[in-house]
């Protein structure tokens, strides 16, 4: 059975049971800021264990994308070392919230492996926690499995808790018997043992307590089930291979890393880690990449550099010198691109990111192995022959190079590696890197908020069809001015007020998807309220935020919100304005543009998107054209609620970072022109929004470029104040506008030849002045010693000085005082034969203190200063005796 068939049958059988097929979620976890990536089938369900999310099903199955390479849970070092280690897994599991238990699970994932993918019950054994004779009954009594292959264990293997207090559970885990032909051959080999003999399939978690802050365990009302199976391991069990890179998962990216490092799989057991290596980290990369993750130096942006650069390094070892990882990202969205479509739908993107990180990562290569060389001829240079942990680890944190290359390149010099110091320099980095994890940076939803949302409390926005409605008030927030402005749940609140307020309908829109949330009144005849903000959470959650103006209100009451028209329809202009600028820079630059954010407010919009490169100013005229021809076309904006496989068939461009359901809203622009999924308001006619202007392009981080501009009104007036600058600039400069760049260039080509003069007539005036004070060195104990004052007020200009005159003293002390506006500046050069004499630190602390101030530095420079100008004679001829004494 292949890994798709596997999977396929995971989602059927329990489908046939009643559990609602729910999509993999994203790899970046929205609801769970305390996690780096995704790393559990449970993990988009945890608010629903936790009683704080209610969904309309109790049952579900999933095929979970999952990557575990930072933060927390990381296995990157491990990968290409064992058989079953990766970065990126999907995990299988079925999960039931309050519904079904303990005997339907293990009924149900007991006859799901022997009925249905056809494994021996003979080769199967069970795990179960110490105290879980409920579980051992139903295994011995109910499933039938023989007393001896029921197997106890302890808290450390057998019990889940998600933390210190809150839902926890014993486990069961179902094991299938390898064989003593993969085993460790230990007489104490069995059930728990590390060797692969006794394999683990299946974890199923019963989590039917509540762990308090004593420790205690007290029953959950309704327990839940969460189980894990992984589809690589099932897919190797199921087709008869020891190593999950032996099954068909992997088998199509290793054949064509074979064909392209010219080697064999299976050959030679240190390649075999180089191809294990690339298959896993190369689907691990196509998936990072297309969740819109691009490469840098820190949180998820970092941990892909660290898999990509891994990758690469083991591809060079085995001999691949060209680009090659692109090609191989390339076949994982061949392999998965049909269950997965945002491969497809990144494919040039993912392709283009893996090119530049290669090129990039050869030029950081170039300086690593530099630096390496450089190390070796100091050591040899000291007679040395080991090269320190220390600097192996440092290689491999820049610049990502593996412990074994370095090894391999000492062996040619003909030198040792400590490793240990190595190992224990990861091994500090690995406990620093827990102890600093502070979470994704994602912004976790108020705990007040999922609370009405968990109580069924929702707000349906009524915002696309109108601007003002009746409503009744469902919830009423107030702000405590004690307790650091706590939010609190109320009843009535009256004039003065900051509230918040949820509507059983209404026409704000709260801010999402880049768009700033509607501001306007809420009232009656009892009450105004002024709401300044509007903001969504969860789902179906509309805030709204404001300030009781006069009156009062209770929870109940009737009200009518009326959301600001003009605001509004700006924020429209800019939303629409948007999906027209990603149109044009994708028809312009290419299908590789995808948004990586944005801001849509009614004054002004923020577009980043990824690039690689500055776009050029001619280049970035041409893009505004675009946008503002096909808004003199004024092409209708049509919305359609369509499922979203549909809409990605029509080939919709989506969000990376939004996560969508089964059925999503399509905003089209024209017949081709723009197709988006997007839940933001927009104009009926792109002519609406009237003129469109680019304030500016720049870079965001790498990878990431951001464009800002203008539409309609503030676009009229941010060029009107655009042309009244060149106008006064035009006046100032005493030409025409249309000569305004010529001008300017001729003025700066002046002032460059001007400053070049004067750079000439300083060195020239230097040369002069340093022959006379050359003249006045004195020798003090066979030390020539100038200390002068000069004419020099520009610090920098002194340190030049003192430099030059250095070259021509070539051994001695120097000494430079100058004044200048109410103060004294300080310098002390000292030769290089001279520093292990005298220390210029040293001179000139006491000096400055002599001027009424303070001064420092290494031992050949220094410089301070102070007020008293009238001691700078005084600390001047102090020089002497401090080099006399």
């Amino acid at each position: 059975m292949d890994s798709s068939s596997v999977r396929k049958e995971f989602i059927q059988y329990f489908k046939d049971r009643g559990h609602e097929v729910v999509k993999s979620s994203s790899l970046i976890p929205r609801d769970d800021p305390s996690l780096l990536f995704t790393n559990a089938g449970m993990v988009p369900f945890k608010n629903l264990y936790l009683g704080i999310e209610k969904r309309p099903y109790t049952r579900a199955v999933s095929s979970q994308k999952c990557v575990r390479a930072g933060g927390k849970h990381n296995d990157l070092e491990q990968v290409g070392f064992t058989n079953r280690h990766h970065t990126f897994f999907e995990m299988l599991g079925n999960f039931s919230f309050g519904d079904y238990f303990k005997k339907e699970a293990i009924e149900m994932a007991w006859e799901l492996l022997t009925d249905g993918y056809g494994l021996s019950p003979e080769k199967l054994w069970v795990s179960i926690y110490n105290d879980d004779n409920e579980a051992y009954e139903l295994w011995t009594r109910d499933v039938g499995v023989p007393d001896n292959r029921v197997v106890r264990l302890g808290e450390k293997d057998n019990f889940w808790s998600m933390g210190e207090t809150g839902p926890c559970g014993p486990c069961s885990e179902i094991y299938i018997d390898q064989g003593p032909g993969v085993g460790c051959g230990k007489p104490t080999c069995g059930v728990g043992c590390d060797c692969d003999r006794y394999l683990e399939i299946w974890n199923l978690v019963f989590t039917q307590y509540d762990r308090q802050l004593d420790g205690s365990l007290v029953p959950l009302p309704k327990p839940n089930i969460d189980t894990g199976m992984g589809l690589e391991r099932l897919s190797a069990i199921l087709q008869g291979v020891y190593s999950n890179y032996d099954s068909d998962v992997f088998s199509d990216i290793i054949n064509l890393t074979e064909i392209l490092a010219e080697k064999g799989y299976g050959e030679d057991k240190k390649c075999d880690i180089s191809f294990k290596v690339i298959a896993d980290h190369s689907r691990a990369i196509a998936f990072l990449i297309a969740e819109g993750i691009i490469p840098s130096n820190e949180g998820r942006g970092y941990v892909l550099r660290r898999i990509m650069r891994r990758a690469i390094r083991y591809g060079q070892i085995l001999g691949m010198k060209n680009p090659f990882l692109h090609r191989l990202t390339d076949k994982v969205i061949d392999i998965m691109g049909s269950e997965y479509q945002e491969l497809n739908q990144s494919r040039r993107f993912i392709d283009e990111v893996v090119i530049n990180e290669e090129k990039r990562f050869s030029d950081t290569l170039f300086h690593g192995l530099s630096l390496l060389r450089e190390e070796i001829e100091k050591l040899h240079g000291k007679n040395k022959s080991i090269i320190p942990g220390e600097l192996i680890f440092r290689l491999y944190d820049t610049f990502g190079f593996p412990s074994d290359l370095v090894e391999e390149i000492a062996r040619e010099e003909g030198i040792s590696v400590d490793i240990d110091g190595f190992e224990k320099a990861m091994a500090e980095q690995r406990s620093l890197s827990q102890k600093s994890w502070k979470g994704s940076g994602e912004e976790e939803i108020p705990e007040i908020y999922r609370r009405l949302d968990s109580r069924g409390i929702k707000c349906r926005f009524l915002g696309y069809e109108t601007l003002s409605n009746n409503s009744r008030i469902t919830a009423l927030l107030k702000h405590e001015e004690v307790n650091g402005g706590e939010i609190k749940e109320v009843k009535q609140a009256q004039g003065g007020d900051e509230i918040e307020i949820i509507l059983d309908q209404s026409p704000f829109y709260g801010e999402s998807g880049g768009q700033a949330g509607d501001i306007g009144m809420i009232s009656n005849e009892s009450v105004k309220i002024e709401i300044y903000n509007t903001l969504k959470y969860p789902a179906s959650l509309i805030v709204h935020i404001g300030k009781i103006i006069e009156g009062e209100v209770s929870l109940g009451d009737i009200v009518f919100a009326s959301v600001n028209e003009k605001r509004r329809n700006n924020t429209a202009h800019n939303h629409t304005a948007t999906h027209l600028l990603q149109a044009a820079l994708r028809e312009l630059l290419g299908e590789h543009i995808k948004q990586a954010g944005s801001y849509v407010g009614p004054e002004r919009m923020r577009f980043d998107f990824t690039h690689f490169a500055q776009i050029p100013p001619d280049r970035l005229k041409e893009i505004e054209l675009l946008v503002n021809r096909n808004i003199q076309k004024n092409y209708p904006v049509t919305t359609e609620i369509m499922s979203r496989d549909d809409a990605f068939k029509l080939d919709a461009v989506a969000l990376f970072e939004e996560r969508y359901g089964d059925n999503v809203r399509v905003v089209s622009i024209g017949d081709n022109v723009s197709r988006e999924l997007c839940g933001g308001t927009h104009v009926s006619l792109t002519g609406d929004i009237g003129l469109f202007m680019i304030a500016g392009e720049g870079a965001v981080s790498s990878g990431i470029r951001r464009i800002e501009a203008f539409t309609g009104g503030y676009a009229v007036r941010q060029m009107q104040n655009d042309a009244y600058k060149l106008r006064a600039l035009s006046d100032l400069l005493r030409t025409p506008t249309e000569n305004l760049l010529v001008k300017t260039e001729q003025i700066i080509k002046d002032q460059r030849e001007k400053e070049r003069e004067i750079e000439s007539l300083k060195a020239t005036l230097a040369n002069r002045q340093s022959e006379e004070l050359l003249g006045t060195a004195k020798t003090v104990k066979d030390i020539k010693v100038i200390s002068q004052e000069v004419k020099i007020s520009n610090p920098k200009d002194m340190r030049e000085f003192g430099d030059y005159l250095k070259d021509k003293l070539k051994s001695g002390v120097i000494v430079l005082g100058s004044r200048d506006n109410g103060k004294v500046f300080l310098l002390c050069r000292i030769t290089a034969d001279l520093t292990n004499r005298f220390h210029a630190g040293n001179i000139i602390k006491e000096l400055a203190g002599i001027v009424g101030g303070k001064g420092g530095g290494r031992k050949d420079m220094a410089e301070g200063g102070g007020t008293r100008q009238s001691e700078l004679k005084k600390a001047l001829s102090e020089v002497y005796k401090i080099i006399d004494a």
